[in-house]
C-alpha cells in the first residue's frame, strides 16, 4: 500500500485550510463586509479534497473500475454512436452536454434567499450527490453497453417500475429540452453578434472532427490550438458583424431561430458523433471554462464585496418577489443543476458511455465534469450577490409587482427593505447600453450584469457594456451545447422504449430508427418551443414552472437505479453512497411537488392559482400576468396542466422508488433470485490514461503498447 510523503501531506493540509478558512468566514460573518473571494476559496478547497479522496474511494473501492475491461466504445465501435474518444475531447463533450441553463440561472434566482444557503447546497450537494450520481450512472451504463437510464431501470428493477421510469424520464427530457431551447431563443433573438459567433462554431467543429478522424488522428493538442484560435476569431468577428452591413443577415426573429434550432438538433442527432457533436462540445468547453476561470481570477484581483445578505428575510417568509416558497424545499429545487441534476444522468447513460475509452476514466469525466459545473454555479451566485440588492430585485421581480417605471420600481424595492434610487436604476441600464433593466427575469440578464461588474473592475468601466453583451452571448453558447447532446440522448431513450416493442430499434445506430426517432424528439420539443415563442403564456412557457421539480424528480429515478444496482451487484454495504442522496432528494422534491399541487398560497399552489383566476373570470376581472380575458383562460389551463403533471410525475417517481426498494429487499433476502444485465467481460486492447495527465506508469504502458504494434 502506498504511503503519502511529507510533500503530499503538506499540500493537502494547505488545501484543507484554505477551504476551511473560506467556510469559516462565510458562516460566521454577520454585518461586516465579506469578499467574494472567500466563496471561491470554500468551493475550490472542497472540490479538490472531494475529487482526490471521495471520488477516488468510490471509483476504486466501491465501483472497482477495471482498466483491463473493454468498454462499449471499443467493443461496439461503429463510427456513428459508438466511438472510442480521447478522454480530453470526451471530458469537453460531457461537460458541455451537462452544463445547460441550470448552473447559470438557478443560483442567480436562489440569491433571493441570500448567498449562504445557496453556497452550502451547491458545494455540499455536488460533492455528496450530484457528482456521485453522474459518475455511478456513467459506470453502470458503461457496463451495460451504454443503456439509457430508463432501459436500465426496466431491466434491473422490473417492467412495472421500469415502465414508470421510462415514461417519466422521456417526458421530463422533452420538457427540459424545450426550456433549454427557449432560453437560447430569448438570448439570441435580435442579437447578430451572438448568432454569428455561435453559427461559426458549427463549421469549426466539422473541421476539427475531420482533422482528428482523417487528417491527423490522435493529435488532440494540434486541433485544440486550431479550434481555439478559430473560436476567438469568430467571437471578435461577431462584434464586427453586429456593427456592419451584415448585421441584418444575422438579426433573426424568434420564430426563425426556432426553425434553425430544430434543424440543427435533428442534424446533430443523426450525424456520426465524431463529426459535429463531440468536437463542437469540446470547442465550446474552452470558452466555458475559460470564461469561468477568468471570472474567478477577476474576483481574486478585484475582491468585490458580497452585497446580498447572507440569509434574507424571504428565506423564512417564503414570499419573495423572484419566486414564491420558503427556503426548504424551494432553494434546492431552484438551484437544480449546479448541485444535483437528473438531466445529467441522461447524458451519463446516453452519449458518454458509448464514447469512453476506459472504465478508469469515469472518475474524471463523471465526477470531475460535475465539479466543473458546480464551479459555474458558484460563479453565478457570486455574480448575483456582488451587485446592489436593489438592482437585483428590480431586475428579477415581474412587472406586475414593481411596475414599468424606475420610480415605481424604486418604491416597490424599498418596501422590501432594499434601497435604490430611480436615477441609479436608469444609470445601471445606460451603463450596459440597455433601454431598461426592469423585470429582466429569468436570471440570465442578472448574471450578465454581475459578469460585467467583475470584468469592468479589472479592465475599466468603459468596457462594461461590452462585457454585458459578451456574457449574454456566452450564456446562449453555454446552453446550446446541452440542447444538441440532449436531443441525441432523447433519441437513444426513444429507441430503447420502442425497442421493447420492435427489436430493430434496440440497435441505436440502425439508420431508419435513428432518423425516425430523431425527427420525433425534435418535433416534440420543437412544437412546444414554437407555441411558446408565439404565445407568451402557451407552449413551453406553460411547462416552465415545473422545470426545476421535474429535473430533481429525474435525479431521484437515477439515484434509485444506482442504489438498486449497488445492492444487486453485492455492494450492499456501500449502498448508502447513493441511498442517502436519494432519501434527501426524494424528501425535498416530493415535498416541493406536494406544495406546488396543494398549497393554499396561489403564488405556490397550481390548483389554488387556478381557483383564484377562475373566480376572477367569473367576476369579469383580469389579473396579472394576464392582460386580456383570453390570457386569463390560458392561465387557468396552464395551472391545471402544471398541477396534474406535477402530481403524475411525482406519482411515477414514487412507483419507481417503491419498486426499487422491493427489489433491494428481495435481493437481501434471496440473492439467488436476482439477475444482472451486465455485458460479459472482454479484455481491452486500448491503452489510455485514467486522468487528464498520464502517470509515469501509464506513460510506460503506452510506450510498450506502441512498441508492440511496431508503430
Amino acid at each position: 500500500m502506498r504511503t503519502a510523503n511529507a510533500r503530499t501531506i503538506t499540500v493537502w493540509t494547505l488545501v484543507a485550510l484554505v477551504g476551511a478558512a473560506g467556510w469559516t468566514v462565510l458562516a460566521l460573518s454577520r454585518g461586516e463586509d465579506v469578499s467574494a473571494a472567500w466563496m471561491i476559496a470554500a468551493a475550490l478547497g472542497s472540490y479538490a479534497i472531494a475529487y482526490r479522496f471521495y471520488a477516488k474511494f468510490i471509483a476504486y473501492k466501491v465501483l472497482k473500475v477495471d482498466r483491463t475491461r473493454a468498454t462499449p466504445a471499443e467493443r461496439l465501435n461503429n463510427g456513428i454512436d459508438f466511438h472510442p474518444t480521447d478522454r480530453r475531447v470526451l471530458l469537453g463533450h460531457h461537460f458541455a452536454a451537462i452544463a445547460g441553463a441550470g448552473p447559470l440561472v438557478g443560483p442567480v434566482l436562489a440569491a433571493q434567499m441570500g448567498y449562504l444557503p445557496g453556497t452550502i447546497w451547491i458545494i455540499a450537494g455536488v460533492v455528496f450527490a450530484g457528482a456521485v450520481q453522474d459518475m455511478v450512472v456513467l459506470f453502470l451504463s458503461t457496463r451495460r453497453d451504454g443503456r439509457s437510464l430508463g432501459q436500465m431501470a426496466r431491466e434491473e428493477i422490473g417492467p412495472f417500475g421500469g415502465a414508470a421510469a421510462l415514461v417519466a424520464a422521456f417526458a421530463i427530457m422533452i420538457i427540459l429540452l424545450g426550456v433549454l431551447a427557449l432560453v437560447v431563443v430569448n438570448a439570441l433573438a435580435q442579437s447578430p453578434w451572438g448568432t454569428f459567433s455561435i453559427a461559426m462554431t458549427i463549421p469549426i467543429a466539422l473541421l476539427m472532427g475531420f482533422y482528428l478522424r482523417v487528417l491527423r488522428p490522435g493529435r488532440v493538442t494540434e486541433v485544440s490550438v486550431i479550434g481555439v484560435a478559430l473560436l476567438l476569431s469568430a467571437l471578435v468577428a461577431g462584434r464586427w458583424v453586429a456593427e456592419s452591413s451584415w448585421a441584418g443577415t444575422f438579426t433573426l426573429a424568434p420564430s426563425t431561430l426556432v426553425v434553425w434550432l430544430v434543424a440543427y438538433g435533428f442534424v446533430a442527432s443523426i450525424l456520426p458523433v465524431w463529426t459535429l457533436l463531440a468536437p463542437r462540445d469540446y470547442l465550446s468547453t474552452f470558452m466555458k471554462i475559460g470564461t469561468i476561470v477568468l471570472l474567478a481570477l477577476g474576483v481574486v484581483i478585484a475582491l468585490p464585496t458580497l452585497k446580498m445578505d447572507a440569509v434574507t428575510d424571504f428565506a423564512s417568509r417564503g414570499n419573495g418577489p423572484v419566486f414564491a416558497g420558503s427556503l426548504f424545499p424551494f432553494v434546492f429545487i431552484t438551484i437544480a443543476c449546479g448541485a444535483l441534476s437528473g438531466f445529467h444522468s441522461l447524458i451519463s447513460s446516453g452519449t458518454t458511455p458509448k464514447m469512453i475509452q476506459k472504465e478508469t476514466q469515469v472518475r474524471m469525466i463523471g465526477y470531475g465534469s460535475m465539479l466543473m459545473e458546480s464551479s459555474v454555479a458558484v460563479m453565478a451566485l457570486v455574480a448575483a450577490s456582488i451587485i446592489d440588492p436593489g438592482l437585483y430585485f428590480a431586475m428579477n421581480a415581474p412587472a406586475g409587482v414593481i411596475g414599468d417605471t424606475v420610480q415605481h420600481a424604486s418604491q416597490a424595492v424599498g418596501s422590501w427593505g432594499y434601497q435604490i434610487s430611480p436615477e441609479a436604476l436608469a444609470r445601471a441600464a445606460e451603463n450596459v447600453e440597455e433601454a431598461t433593466l426592469l423585470s429582466r427575469t429569468g436570471g440570465a440578464p442578472t448574471l450578465a450584469i454581475g459578469v460585467s461588474e467583475i470584468f469592468s473592475q479589472v479592465t475599466g468601466g468603459g468596457l462594461r457594456a461590452f462585457w454585458y453583451h459578451f456574457a449574454i452571448m456566452f450564456e446562449a453558447l453555454f446552453i446550446l451545447t446541452a440542447l444538441d447532446a440532449g436531443t441525441r440522448v432523447g433519441r437513444f431513450m426513444l429507441q430503447d422504449m420502442l425497442g421493447n416493442v420492435h427489436r430493430p430499434f434496440r440497435n441505436v445506430s440502425w439508420k431508419p430508427g435513428l432518423v425516425v426517432t430523431s425527427a420525433l424528439v425534435c418535433g416534440l420539443w420543437g412544437y412546444f418551443l414554437w407555441v411558446g415563442v408565439h404565445e407568451p403564456l402557451g407552449g413551453i412557457n406553460q411547462l416552465f414552472p415545473i422545470f426545476g421539480i421535474s429535473n430533481q424528480l429525474l435525479a431521484a429515478v437515477a439515484l434509485a437505479v444506482c442504489t438498486t444496482l449497488l445492492v444487486k451487484s453485492g455492494r450492499l454495504k456501500w449502498a448508502w453512497i447513493t441511498g442517502i442522496p436519494l432519501a434527501w432528494d426524494a424528501t425535498v422534491t416530493l415535498t416541493a411537488s406536494w406544495q406546488k399541487v396543494f398549497s393554499s398560497d396561489p403564488k405556490v399552489g397550481f390548483f389554488k392559482q387556478r381557483q383564484v383566476f377562475q373566480d376572477a373570470i367569473d367576476r369579469g376581472e383580469v389579473l396579472p400576468p394576464a392582460k386580456t380575458m383570453d390570457d386569463m383562460h390560458t392561465v387557468v389551463t396552464n395551472s391545471t396542466v402544471d398541477g396534474v403533471l406535477s402530481a403524475v410525475l411525482a406519482l411515477l417517481i414514487v412507483v419507481v422508488i417503491a419498486d426499487a426498494l422491493r427489489v433491494c429487499v428481495r435481493h437481501v433476502r434471496r440473492p439467488a433470485l436476482s439477475t444482472l444485465s451486465e455485458a460479459p467481460y472482454v479484455e481491452s486492447k486500448i491503452t489510455a490514461p485514467a486522468g487528464l495527465f498520464p502517470t509515469k506508469a501509464e506513460k510506460e504502458e503506452e510506450r510498450r503498447a506502441v512498441a508492440s504494434t511496431g508503430a
